[in-house]
This record gives C-alpha cells, structure tokens and sequence, in this order.
C-alpha cells in the first residue's frame, strides 16, 4: 500500500441497502437504494435501485486520490459487484478499525455501528428503528413512494454518521495499513458473491428426508457401539463400551466423562475405531441442513464474517457455511460440468510462521526441509540422518504430535494423551522442543513478557489485541503465528483476485477456487504463487510453500477420512428415498382406482 497524503485526499461516504433476490438467503443480491455523500463537494447522492442498475460506474470517483468510507466494507463491495462497478482503489472500513482497537475489550453495547457510535459518544438512530428498516429492506418490492423515502431517510442517517465516527477515529488509525485491511473486502465480495458450488439435488433430498435418515443412520452406526437408547447417546452404555475397548477417556473433576466436541475429536483421532461414533454424534448434534445457505442456482453463499476473531480470522457461520459442517457433509461440495474446483493450503503454516517471525535457523531448516516433523527427530537425534517417514513411522508421530501440541499450546497431560504415553515422555519432548529450537523460545518468551508488561501486542501489519484478563497464556504465546496467518490469508486474497482467480471462499489457512477443466492446474499454479508472495510479505525474506488438492467434475470434495461416512448417509439416503416414492405410488394408484372395485357383490 502506498502512503497517502490525508490532507489532500477525497472522502467520499457510502451506504447500501440490500436483499437477496427473491428473499432467499444464499442467492445473489439485489441493490434496493444507495446514499453516498462527498465531503469534498459537500453533495449527497441518493439513488433509487433502478437509478443504480441503470450506471456502469459510481457517481463518485473511486480512484487513488479518493478514499470511500464504509461500515463494514465486504457487504458494501458485494453491492459494487451486483452493480457491475469497478472496485475503489482506498476503502476505509470503520468497522474493522474499530474492531482493531477495541479487540480484547468487552464492548457492552457490541460492535455495530450503533456500538461504535455509542462507544465514543456520537448520536445515534434508536436500534428498533434500524431493525424496523431493516425489515423494510428485506421484505422487498413494491415499495410505496413513503416506504422509499423512509429506506432512504435511514441510509443516509447511517452515512452521516460515518463522518463524526470517522473523526472520532482518526487519531487511533494507522495508515496505510488501514486501507489494506479495507481493500480485503474486495476480496470477500468476490467470493460472497460466487459461492461453493453444492450437489443442489442430493442436498435438497437430505433436507427433505433428514429426520428418517438420522433414525436409521443412528441403528446403522451405533449397532457397533451400542450407546443410544431410542435416539438418544447414553453416557453410562458409552462407559461400558470404552471400558471394553480398553480406552482411557478424559474425565471432568466430577466424575463424568468429558463428552464435548473437542475431547471426541481428539479420541476419534487417537482411537480410529471411534471416527464413524463421532460424526454420528458430530452429525446428529449441529447438523442442520436446512440452514445451510443454498442460492438456487445451487451455491452455498454466506457473510464470511471477516476480523471476528480475536486474531483476526474470518468466523462464518458453522450452520450456514458448508465448511463449517460435519467434515462428511462437505462432499456436497461438487464442481459443476466442466468445471474444476481446488482446495490450496499452505503447507504447515503455522511451524513456517514461527520460524519465520523468530527466524530460528534450525526450524527453518526443518520448514524447508517439506517435512517438519521427521527433521524435529533427526535435530533431536531421535532417529538417523538418513530415515524416512516409511523407516521411522513412530518416531516421526511422537515428534509430530509434539510439534502440534506447541501449535496448539498444549500441556504435557495432553499430549501424553495424544501420545498414549506416560506424562514423563510427554513433558520430555516439549523439553526437546525448547533445546532443539532455542531462538523460537527466546523469542517466544520475549514477546510474551513484553506482551504483559505493556498489555499490548501487534502482527507485523498492525492488528493489535489488548490482553483480557480471561486469556489463557497459552493462547496469547500463539497468537502471533494465528493473527500474521489471518494476515498471510487476506494479501493472498488480495493479490488472487488482482489476478484473476475465481476464489470461492477461504478456510482457515486454505482457499477454495473455481476454474474451467482446461484452466484449473494453470490458475492453481497462479493461486500459490500469489501464496508464496504474500508468505513474502508477511515473513520477508523466507517464502511457504503450499498444496494443492484438485476436483473436477463428477468428483466431490471428500476429505480423508470422510468418505466412508458419507458413502453410509448417501445408502440409506437412497433407501429412504426409495421408501418414499414408493409410497408415493401405492398411494397415487390407490387414488386412481375406482370406488366401484372395492366392493363385494
């Protein structure tokens, strides 16, 4: 980003209103008005959708001289694409700003625009005339010239207040870093805006017969189990059957067995035996289909939620969004004919982001040596200088776990859970950890003690957190690799959608991307270099190599381990199905036999 001269720079300050088409949440939207007011001029612009759609460009300049002010800037930019308009080149998006500054601190009044009003004292439009507004706005056409009035009434009241809430800011902002976390909304309109294309038929017969699917689902899995009893899991009969198994489940100071998602996921992956118990229960728990946003062209659009974490990552919702269900679930992720998707990730992100901020010399080594673990054991000595992920399977998995379990700020209690060791092993790798990587920890440990004498801590590109007295430490040692990844995401984005990917949505530290059969491995190729250059960016001089997974069609997105799930519903979807229509018809022929027939003489 180039540094600006605010003095002399335009600002222009706009607000949409909006729905999706026809009401239906997941389909595209549909621009209802705009309000625009340019402080230079000192003109408003108020326009009518038909006014709107009827422009091949903004009636304000959107070029470098010109900043364009919004409150949450990915639905403002979704509107610029429905419209056909170029991208700004400056977006200052108050929303994440204010997010940036208040990150860490309880926010009694939230942070939408009327929190932020409130938060430095700024007037405000009462919260049931904005959902009353609101409402207006989705309800849809026709609207009465007062309706109009009123939607435009009230999108120009949120554009005046962008200017006092700007001005209230400005001392706290930190350009150009600002502008840059502005202009990732571009990126999220791009991809709010094309979706994940979904197997729409198979997912609108999982919809329908859903509740027939579970109960059989339910005798179907748990035959090997013998936990539930009329639908329903029972603790004690899961007691018993682990107690067979010889498996030693996590317990709360109670007494009870720890039975929250986190604790199965662990023993699904320690136990495989496990996997197919939790993605029924996975399944049965949070697996609504019906509020998966589904447009009906047949793609799965919804708010990415950018900047909602505490480091910063994207937070949509785990009931709208496909990758936030059960990972069997995701094979409704399906390219159309003809069409390709690929999932590109970077390649143990996280272990190349503390090698590159502490720049250890010995865990960079490890990083560019493309496999991490199997290097921790040889720097350790655990294993030979020539050994292989095939000659030495154990050894690399202990390293392995141990590596994670610094990534994830784990103790040594969970890691000799994860191990299936005693807690002396466990605690006797993490001290190998230390030894081995040294700069790490020293950097490690200075950041966090300068953390908590100044309750304060930055990524390289600004985005700060002051310290919650509830932060656990191990969260806040991590936090430096989690909030530069969210940043490595975003300029990846960023630099994709400059280029011409056409990004579907982000996942954690990966991209989905859509291209033609023919095009695909040209544009994942482009995809990870625009990967490597923001790695570049965000480390400097030390680059993340990344992996590339792709589909084409009629392939699905099945992840590993995911596929034997997903072959069982998609069974007893069939039969269920089958059930079902032929029910169907008995009932039709029923119908359609003459009274007269079903009489005795």
């Amino acid at each position: 980003m180039k540094d600006l001269n605010l003095d002399r720079c335009k600002f222009t300050f706009v607000d949409f209103e909006f729905r999706p088409q026809e009401g239906i949440e997941g389909n595209l939207l549909e621009v209802i008005c705009m309000v625009a007011y340019d402080l230079h001029t000192g003109k408003y612009h108020k326009l009518w959708k038909d006014e709107l759609y009827g422009m091949s460009s903004p009636p304000f300049a959107v070029d470098a001289d010109t900043v364009l002010v919004v409150y949450f800037a990915s639905a403002e930019m979704a509107c610029f694409q429905a419209l056909g308009w170029a991208m700004p080149e400056n977006i200052l998006d108050l929303f994440v700003e204010f997010r940036n500054l208040t990150n860490g601190i309880f926010l009694p009044e939230g942070k939408s625009l009327l929190g932020a009003l409130k938060y430095f004292g700024l007037d405000a439009i009462s919260a049931e005339h904005k959902d009353d507004m609101r409402d207006l706005a989705l309800r849809g056409a026709p609207y009465s010239d007062l309706e109009k009035a009123e939607l435009l009434k009230y999108c120009q009241s949120d554009v005046d207040s962008l200017s006092p809430l700007y001005l209230a800011m400005k001392k706290y902002l930190d350009f150009p870093r600002a502008l840059l976390r502005g202009l990732y909304g571009t990126a999220l309109a791009r991809m709010e805006t094309l979706g994940i294309p979904i197997d729409y038929p198979t997912y609108k017969g999982l919809c329908l017969h859903w509740d027939a699917i579970k109960a059989k689902l339910i005798a179907e899995v748990d035959s090997a189990y013998g936990v539930y009893e009329e639908g329903v899991f029972k603790e004690a009969a899961f007691e018993r059957y682990i107690r067979q198994q010889n498996i030693r489940w996590p317990r709360l100071e109670s007494g009870h067995l720890k039975l929250d998602e986190d604790t199965f996921k662990l023993m699904a992956q320690l136990y495989p035996i496990l996997a197919p118990l939790r993605s029924l229960r996975d399944s049965l728990a949070k697996l609504r289909l019906n509020a998966l946003q589904v447009g009906s062209d047949g793609r799965n659009r919804c708010m990415l939620s950018p900047y909602q974490s505490i480091t910063s990552r994207n937070q949509p919702s785990t009931t709208k969004f496909v990758f936030g269900l059960s990972r069997w679930a995701r094979g409704l992720i399906q390219p159309r004919e003809g069409y390709a998707i690929a999932y590109i990730d970077w390649s143990q992100q996280e272990f190349g982001i503390a090698a590159g901020l502490s720049n250890d010399p010995k865990m960079k080594e490890a990083y560019l040596s493309g496999d991490p673990y199997l290097a921790f054991a040889k720097q350790a000595g655990a294993v030979p200088h020539d050994a292989t992920k095939k000659s030495h399977p154990a050894e690399r998995d202990q390293y392995k776990q141990c590596v994670l379990a610094t990534q994830y700020g784990m103790g040594p209690d969970s890691l000799a859970q994860r191990l299936k060791q005693p807690k002396l092993r466990a605690r006797q790798l993490l001290d190998i950890h230390r030894r081995v990587y040294k700069q790490f920890w020293d950097w490690s440990d200075n950041v966090y003690n300068n953390t908590i004498n100044n309750n304060r801590l930055n990524t390289l590109f600004g985005w700060q957190i002051t310290v919650p007295q509830d932060l656990n430490p191990r969260s806040l040692r991590n936090f430096p690799m989690q909030a530069n990844a969210a940043e490595m995401l975003r300029i990846a984005c960023i630099l994709m959608v400059r280029r011409g990917i056409q990004l579907c949505a982000p996942i954690h530290d990966a991209v989905l991307i859509e291209a033609t059969e023919e095009t695909i491995e040209d544009q994942v190729k482009i995809a990870q270099e625009c990967m490597e250059q923001a790695s570049l960016i965000v480390l400097e001089d030390f680059a993340l190599g990344s992996d590339a997974k792709i589909i084409k069609y009629p392939g699905r997105f099945l992840e590993d381990g995911a596929e034997p799930f997903w072959n069982t519903v998609i069974a007893i979807y069939e039969q269920v199905k089958a059930e079902a229509d032929e029910k169907l018809n008995t009932s039709l022929l029923l119908d359609l036999t003459p009274a007269h027939s079903y009489i005795s003489y």
